[in-house]
């Protein structure tokens, strides 16, 4: 039986969405994602409502695609706080540059608040083919422009139409390093952006307090086997949801490390302590957050009050070997080092 190349195979499926959908997948398979996610789009525009085309579509499209887009977009504190630093900020005449669009929803801000020309990068294809879409939607495209590459290969003049006057990011993680901030934030300070420009958030600050994790994910002894030395495997910090209450405070915050984003750096690694004195209680690790100086006027902090509402970013919960007591005014010291990447923290 002779067999059809894979243009003919897409000539017959296209006239049956579910076909295309599957030739979609075929395509994901043998390394073609552009034609991949192009194929996909095609089968849901063909059939929008059908389940199963969109769920083989979907396979494909959001492979790979972090699942925070979706999550981050809760945080109204967060939006809220970036929506009046850019209002603060921007005019008709300022340049604009975000760098990571996910939903472009940053770009489309800027644009609101009345810029006239927004760049916004975001080197997931299938993420920026969204946001370009989710620009268009909400009747932006003549102001944003989404560009489907890393801020490393943006060339300024043909990418950006000159350097920008204001950079605006959401490129952090629960300990604020993880998602590349420090070196993405250098590059665009020396390659993308003119002298004096302004960047949002300006300033990050890693704090950190004394606390005890009630439901601290450790092995002790089960049907009367000691599995304790399993510990050892346990991650070096875990995450705990904003305003929990298994989480108790048991020291005012202290500040390990601040970042200076406004100056373009240089952010070179780093290992910092701080003592935090104790209010009293039994402590078993440290508590650790974020907050983001939007501008001289606007913050943005996810700090773990009892009972506060829940955020995008946890707080992370970096434990001690073994618990111990800390009466009132107990002095400890705790250490943590940056690699520019990731951050560690001790006591």
């Amino acid at each position: 039986m002779k067999t059809l190349p894979l243009d003919a195979f897409l000539a017959r499926a296209a006239e049956s969405p579910l076909g295309l959908a599957r030739l979609a997948g075929v395509f994901f398979n043998m390394g073609d994602e552009g034609r991949a996610r192009e194929v996909a789009l095609q089968a849901i525009a063909a059939a929008p409502d059908d389940p199963e085309i969109r769920s083989l579509a979907t396979s494909v499209l959001g492979n790979g695609v972090p699942r925070f887009h979706f999550s981050i977009l809760r945080d109204e504190a967060l939006y809220a706080a970036y929506e009046a630093a850019l209002r603060r900020a921007v005019t008709p005449q300022t340049r604009v540059l975000e760098i990571g669009a996910g939903t472009g929803i940053l770009a489309m801000m800027a644009a609101r608040a009345g810029a006239e020309h927004v760049v916004t990068c975001e080197m997931m294809p299938a993420v920026a083919e969204a946001a370009r879409d989710i620009v268009a939607l909400n009747g932006y495209a003549d102001r944003v422009r989404v560009i489907a590459k890393k801020s490393y290969d943006l060339d300024p003049n043909a990418d950006m139409s000159g350097l920008a006057e204001l950079l605006v990011s959401e490129i952090f993680g629960n300990d604020m390093l993880s998602q590349g901030v420090l070196p993405v934030t250098e590059h665009a300070a020396k390659a993308l952006l003119r002298p004096g420009a302004k960047v949002i958030p300006a300033r990050g600050i890693v704090r950190l307090a004394l606390a005890y994790d009630a439901g601290l994910p450790r092995l002790g002894t089960t049907e009367g086997f000691d599995l304790s030395p399993f510990n050892r495997l346990a991650a070096n910090g875990h995450i705990i949801r904003r305003g929990s209450e298994r989480l108790t405070l048991l020291s005012a915050p202290v500040d390990l490390f601040d970042f200076d984003f406004q100056s373009g750096g240089p952010f070179p690694a780093a290992t910092a302590s701080a003592t935090v004195t104790s209010t009293g209680g039994r402590a078993n690790g440290i508590a650790q957050w974020i907050a983001l100086q939007m501008d001289k006027e606007g913050w943005y902090e996810n700090n773990p009050d009892p009972g506060a509402s829940s955020a995008f970013f946890g707080v992370l919960f970096w434990p001690f070997i073994a618990p111990r007591d800390c009466p009132p005014g107990t002095a400890v010291t705790v250490w943590g080092s940056h690699d520019r990447h990731r951050l560690r923290i001790w006591a």
